[in-house]
């Protein structure tokens, strides 16, 4: 019992030198502080260049699989059909918000459905507030990507989706920045 005692007053006052040691370089040497700078900028350098390609990787991911699944199942034209489309893809979009594994496809299911709502600004109110915070980043993002028709027309020709789709983007004259 006594060894064991000794062994642990031992190891408990080499951690207390080594702490008083750290404080006391980290205080005084000029050196020791710039390496100890040095590192922490470049770790935040490596994780904000991690966070960076995580957010490109998950954009592409999002961009394939909306691409994927509006090539697959088309969002119908028919007014009749809309409403009943609207209410099924709601509806399977909550199920699926509630299963970890399936975020993006439930965004893809509120994107379709924001897709042939007649007031898209009105459904990403409620999308906002009902919706879990994930899944509403990605239906947002899937509308940054392709934003459905509803959008762009809201949007207009002088939006960010008009200089897109084809039409020439208006440019400000030399008069009108002055």
């Amino acid at each position: 019992m006594s060894k064991a005692l000794t062994f642990t007053a031992v190891a408990g006052s080499a951690l207390v030198a080594y702490a008083v040691y750290f404080d006391y370089k980290r205080r005084s040497s000029p050196d020791f502080r710039k390496t100890l700078k040095k590192k922490s900028v470049k770790q935040q350098k490596l994780a904000a260049k991690e966070h960076e390609n995580t957010k490109k990787s998950k954009l592409d991911a999002i961009k394939k699989a909306l691409t994927a699944d509006l090539e697959a199942n088309p969002v119908p034209t028919d007014l009749s059909e809309k409403e009943n489309f609207f209410m099924q893809q709601v509806a399977l979009g909550e199920q699926l918000a509630t299963v970890p594994d399936k975020k993006i496809e439930a965004a893809l299911c509120f994107y379709k459905a924001l897709a042939v709502y007649p007031n898209p600004t009105d459904i990403l109110g409620i999308y906002q507030r009902s919706v879990p915070e994930e899944v509403y980043e990605i239906v947002v993002m899937m509308i940054a990507v392709q934003p459905p028709a509803a959008v762009t027309n809201i949007l207009g020709a002088g939006g960010a989706a008009g200089a897109g789709a084809g039409e020439p983007e208006i440019k400000p004259s030399e008069e009108d920045l002055d």
